[in-house]
């Protein structure tokens, strides 16, 4: 343990203190400038500030009626009931998980993976607040310090900061507390050897966590929308965006951080001691079971929470700033809103409809494609929104200003609705297990190990973004086509406006979509649950279970059912990601608009800066780019580096004679290295993303406007490819583990291998630029304001000298993302290696690699087989826990 302890001094950043008193202390000068040239100007001028999009005031809703003579303001009041009833089934779920039985062994289990994510939570969440005072230091400087709104207004903006930032947070618990409960139900459930319990819990899991997600999300936004004074509506929909925003982004990115660095460390022991998946003897499966919920529940959750609100207040901001009769706004106002009630109504419905066709399609089946009851509620739920959709929409609008074009813009979110199912089923094609790709990529690895089986993922991912980009140009593409035939009648930019209805169209199904996506964190943990549980190994369990519970246990039967669904889990979290980054794209097309309107006094001048001719434009569209690539090396450094500290850590603490399992202690400080890396990773990464979007607005507002469109543009192929890519790896492996039975063997290592490229790319960077896409959109719409109202107020000099403060400040973030988290040993691995059960050849680093297990019954192993597990697959060898888990 002394190696331990010098390996974590050296592997470790500087100490915790005075790395925070260097981030301070870069932090705080920029805006201590910032707010320093800011007074001055505000003395020394006049105020001809509007202050943007928290300026806007609402239309008075209660003048809207709809067909039979109903006030819009009551059809609202009624999407608040079904906000609350969709909140109550939630909590219904989570009481029933609760009482579903379980045995105590893995009861433990799932309440000790609680215990480790509870405490993860509450250390993101005093990160969440130190970010967040970031925040709202800029909303002072830009409101209160230049605008001048009166110290009341700011504190709105301020306040509905928080509470959006509390409500991706509080989602995030919700989530993994639910996801928590069922994973143990599940696995006790698989003991029966029925298929069909193990369809309808995870997925009733994550149909609650969907509901409370998608319910709460829409009550905040009605409320705002109908009991605070319409002045003040905009500062409220603004500050809210921003807070939820921020808390998707840390919770996304450290959670995709923390997860992979967890799932790493622990895979790579199967290679380096031939054990099996989930082996209760390593200490990182617990790690890993907490990474499952931080990456693949917690951020999702925040994720999907964001995207919904985010997209919400682009389209307010778009009909309050591009429709100019005030009848028409309220009347649109009320449609979208109304709309998204009705498809919470939708979706519930659909799902108990699904549900009870399964139920009685597989009540007494034997075999199960977990697949395609998931394929189908999608699909039932996306039906069913759409004709949900036009009915509602000609209830709405028909007897308004807008009623001619009532079928149009029911049109146009349905190609988003659309979207919604046809993207999964594009997905599946590359991710699926049954998919032909996937299985190009086992044939690959059967013959060409490891770099077949990365090269033939690479392929999968590069293919996948091509289909998923024609899909998505296609649909907006129609939307487009649809706008011109009349909405430009009602609005300036209606192809802007058709782009944001089909990102809503996108987020109609919202509940369904969290709920699949929510399906595989269940399923994976499940398995683990399984295993970490040693049920099987307890005395007399059989006549226990029998006596208890009534039933005689199916062990293998069980754990094959296991495998099987956590494939399908695989499938369906690879099905909700290109979703919510075609959203993030498609929704922050209708952001952007909000500056230029801001920018072209409501298109009427400067339309040629938003050109090629226009040098600062083009500039921009290269620069977002550059950031896009930047962003994905950090975060997948940031894994690396961690990964790195876990398996040093694992294989130098790990016992696998004489226990049965990993030692509580060890497996928290597991947690801890994961945690530590995530948040050392998360903060500097966003910092990099918040001062170079203060940085990059104050360079010129159509270079902004050029960055944005291409941070999107870039970040939409890139979060596809590496997504799309991750999960092809990652179900090859699946396949070689059910289908051809093959664990232990070079097929499954080199699987093993491609399945840890996969992770990072799947799981943290993919997922992590959507958040960061809306963010940056979000949070420009108040940088690129100051920037602009200083220059209107001649401090032209200030606003570049500021630009380049942000952008040295962004710069050192940038720098530190690599250097500050590097792995810090020698290249030759001579600096003080940790010990290792067996020495490595003389040709090969042994540092920071595992040592590989003995051949079975000592036997000399072959002679491909390396020195250092990780380099290349090893030789064929039958593992110590062949075929018996």
């Amino acid at each position: 343990m002394d190696t331990v302890a010098r390996s974590t001094s050296r592997t470790h950043a500087p100490t915790a203190p005075r790395r925070r008193r260097w981030v301070l202390a870069v932090l705080v000068a920029p805006l201590l400038t910032l707010l320093a040239g800011c007074a001055q100007e505000t003395s020394s001028s006049g105020s001809g500030v509007h202050g943007g999009e928290a300026s806007l005031s609402l239309p008075d809703l209660s003048e809207v009626t709809v067909v039979g003579g109903m006030s819009g303001r009551v059809l609202l009041g009624l999407g608040l009931v079904v906000c609350v009833m969709g909140l109550a089934m939630g909590v219904a779920t989570y009481l029933q998980m609760r009482k579903l039985e379980v045995h105590t062994s893995m009861r433990e289990v799932s309440e000790l993976i609680y215990s480790t994510c509870k405490a993860y939570l509450a250390q993101q969440g005093k990160f969440l607040m130190v970010l967040w005072a970031f925040i709202a230091a800029v909303i002072v400087v830009y409101y209160k310090v230049l605008v001048g709104f009166e110290w009341g207004r700011v504190a709105v903006v301020i306040a509905f900061s928080l509470i959006g930032m509390a409500g991706s947070y509080s989602v995030a618990w919700f989530g993994i507390r639910v996801n928590t409960l069922a994973n143990s139900r599940v696995a006790f459930a698989s003991l029966r050897g029925k298929p069909l319990p193990l369809h309808r819990m995870p997925l009733k899991a994550g149909m609650s966590i969907g509901m409370v997600l998608i319910s709460l999300e829409l009550f905040m936004m009605l409320v705002i929308l109908m009991f605070l004074p319409r002045d003040i509506a905009g500062a409220c929909f603004i500050g809210f965006a921003i807070g939820e925003s921020l808390g998707a982004s840390a919770l996304r990115i450290a959670g995709g951080i923390f997860t992979k660095i967890a799932d790493i460390g622990s895979d790579l022991m199967k290679i380096a001691f031939k054990i099996k998946e989930d082996d209760a003897r390593n200490p990182g499966v617990i790690a890993d079971c907490t990474g499952d919920n931080a990456g693949d529940s917690v951020g999702p959750s925040a994720d999907g929470f964001e995207t919904y609100g985010v997209t919400g207040v682009a389209l307010v901001t778009f009909v309050l700033l591009g429709v100019h009769d005030p009848a028409v706004q309220a009347s649109l106002l009320v449609w979208v809103f109304v709309v998204r009630a009705v498809m919470i109504v939708a979706s519930a419905v659909s799902y108990q409809l699904n549900d009870l066709y399964t139920a009685r399609r597989y009540r007494d089946a034997e075999r199960m494609d977990f697949e395609r009851p998931l394929s189908n509620l999608v699909w039932l739920t996306s039906a069913a929104c759409i004709v949900a959709t036009f009915a509602t929409t000609w209830f709405v609008l028909a007897d308004t200003a807008a009623g001619d074009q009532w079928w149009r813009l029911a049109t146009i979110v349905s190609c988003g609705t659309l979207a919604g199912a046809l993207i999964p089923e594009l997905v599946k094609a590359f991710t699926s297990t049954s998919s032909r790709h996937v299985r190009e990529v086992v044939k690959s690895s059967r013959q060409g190990g490891p770099s077949l089986n990365i090269l033939s993922g690479l392929v999968a991912g590069n293919f996948s973004a091509y289909w998923l980009g024609i899909a998505i140009v296609g649909l907006m593409g129609g939307s487009y086509l649809l706008s011109e035939q009349g909405l430009g009648d009602l609005m300036v930019a209606p192809a802007v406006f058709s782009f944001g209805l089909v990102a809503f169209g996108f987020l109609g199904m919202g509940p369904v979509t969290i709920a699949v996506d929510s399906y595989g964190p269940v399923t994976d943990n499940a398995q683990s649950v399984y295993e970490l549980s040693v049920i099987e190994d307890i005395e007399d369990i059989d006549a226990e279970l029998e006596r208890e519970y009534g039933f005689t246990p199916q062990w293998e039967r069980g754990k094959l059912m296991l495998e099987e669904n956590d494939g399908a889990g695989n499938t369906f979290k690879a099905t909700a990601k290109p979703v919510l980054i075609g959203t993030a794209v498609v929704g922050a097309t209708t952001m952007i608009f909000s500056i230029i309107m801001g920018l072209t006094g409501g298109l009427t001048e400067g339309i040629e800066n938003l050109s090629l001719l226009h040098p600062p434009f083009l500039l921009g569209l290269i620069t977002g780019g550059s950031v896009i690539y930047w962003f994905t090396g950090a975060s997948i450094q940031a894994v690396t580096t961690g990964a790195h500290r876990a398996v040093e850590f694992i294989r130098t603490t790990i016992k696998l004679d004489g226990v049965s399992k990993a030692s509580e202690a060890d497996s928290r400080r597991v947690v801890e290295i994961c945690t530590q890396y995530a948040q050392q990773g998360m903060l500097t990464m966003f910092l990099g993303v918040f001062f170079a979007t203060l940085a990059f607005a104050f360079v010129e507002p159509y270079f902004f406007i050029g960055y944005l469109v291409s941070i999107a543009t870039f970040g939409l192929y890139q979060a596809i490819f590496m997504a799309n890519a991750g999960g092809a790896w990652d179900n090859a492996k699946k396949i070689v583990e059910t289908d051809l039975h093959a664990k232990g063997t070079q097929l499954h290592d080199a699987t093993i291998v491609g399945d840890t490229v996969g992770d990072p790319y799947k799981d943290t960077s993919s997922v992590a630029l959507n958040p960061v896409i809306k963010f940056t959109t979000l949070f420009g719409l108040l940088a690129v304001d100051l920037a602009v109202s200083l220059t209107d107020q001649g401090r032209h000099t200030l606003v570049v000298s500021l630009a380049a403060v942000f952008f040295v400040v962004s710069a050192y973030f940038v720098h530190r993302s690599f250097y500050g988290m590097r792995i810090q040993t020698s290249l030759e691995g001579d600096d003080e290696p940790a010990v290792v059960e067996e020495p490595a050849p003389s040709d090969e680093p042994a540092d920071g690699l595992p040592s590989p297990a003995r051949p079975r019954d000592d036997e000399p192993a072959s002679d491909d087989a390396p020195g250092a597990a990780g380099d290349e697959a090893p030789g064929e060898t039958v593992p110590q826990e062949a075929g018996a888990r």
